[in-house]
């Protein structure tokens, strides 16, 4: 195994059980030496791959928008799909990856907390980091329009109609404590609908 494979792979690991100490600990109570002690090495080893708790739990969000912005590109090129059905697919696999990730949607939020109790916006955070998921749904819409499959319409009217969808999985996963949210998911194609010309209503 090369040595790039065995760091990524160690990585990993370290993402897996810092995650568990994040839900454990909270953001603000998790610290380095609490990850490293939960990961079996030492603080020391922990730098090698990491700079601090911070650094630790942004990759693991990038990591998360990665998988799920990948999901969305793969969706938005298959040929076989109409834009509806498309937009459809992907608000559906974006709540399935929700309910596979709510852990690390709690630690997010608890994040949220933290940064709001010391005076920051968490929604500008927010919205930094789903900037791009933002801009696939919307240009998705904007093809669907172009292609004559969903009613003209103002693009951000429509984000602020699916978006909340998404907003409410999160609540439900992490506040709620609901085991799945897969309701959300009929709401969702019932919404992109809507929006379909008379003739994919009649589908």
């Amino acid at each position: 195994m090369s040595i790039v494979v065995e760091h990524e792979k160690r990585r990993r690991d370290i993402l897996k059980k810092a995650l568990d100490v994040f839900v454990d600990e909270g953001f603000e109570d998790a610290t380095f030496q609490k990850i490293a002690d939960r990961c079996g090495i030492t603080r020391t080893t922990l730098y090698i791959y990491f700079k601090n708790k911070k650094e630790i739990f942004n990759y693991s969000i990038k990591q998360f928008l990665l998988t799920v912005e990948a999901d969305l590109t793969r969706v938005r090129s298959d040929t076989s799909l109409n834009m509806v059905d498309k937009i459809i697919r992907v608000l559906s696999r974006i709540i399935d990856l929700l309910e596979k990730n709510r852990r690390l949607l709690v630690v997010i939020l608890d994040y949220l907390f933290h940064i709001s109790g010391n005076g920051g916006d968490p929604n500008y955070r927010v919205r930094r980091r789903t900037l791009k998921l933002r801009h696939i749904l919307a240009t998705m819409v904007i093809d669907g329009i172009k292609a004559g499959e969903i009613v003209k319409m103002n693009v951000k009217s429509v984000d602020d109609l699916l978006y909340p969808l998404i907003e409410s999985a999160i609540f439900r996963l992490t506040v709620l404590k609901q085991e799945t949210v897969s309701d959300l998911k009929n709401s969702a194609a019932l919404a992109v609908r809507l929006m379909a010309v008379d003739r994919q209503l009649e589908k």
